[in-house]
């Protein structure tokens, strides 16, 4: 079982940046996929971005390549959601998950564990 607690989430404006964390228990977080993913008022969740176990391989959605970075501190067993230059339309829940094959899809589906969620509001 992994637990999976964010935070990091705030008002903010536009052009601002926000890092979140996403903390997970469990001695194997260093084996697990992670994901963002990301849910608007009346939208779907949508992937954000994902790395796989080593942060070898790393995805972007194509609306958030070269504003948000992620990363992990597998020693921490956190993730990190680095967000630059945000926008109002970046306004969402942000979500983070874990993957027990390691390879940290941009599918939903394809995860096993979810965080709570943390609000990300971004004025004009």
């Amino acid at each position: 079982q992994v637990q999976l607690v964010e935070s990091g989430g705030g008002l903010v404006q536009a052009g601002d940046s926000l890092r979140l964390s996403c903390a997970a228990s469990g001695r194997i977080f260093s084996t697990y996929g992670m994901g963002w993913f990301r849910q608007a008022p009346g939208k779907e969740r949508a992937f954000v971005a994902a790395t796989s176990w080593n942060g070898g391989r790393i995805k972007y959605a194509d609306s958030v390549k070269g504003r948000f970075t992620i990363s992990r501190e597998n020693a921490k067993n956190t993730v990190y959601l680095q967000m630059n230059s945000l926008k109002p339309d970046d306004t969402a829940v942000y979500y983070c998950a874990a993957d027990h094959l390691g390879y940290g899809s941009s599918s939903e589906y394809e995860y096993d564990y979810w965080g709570q969620g943390t609000q990300v509001t971004v004025s004009s």
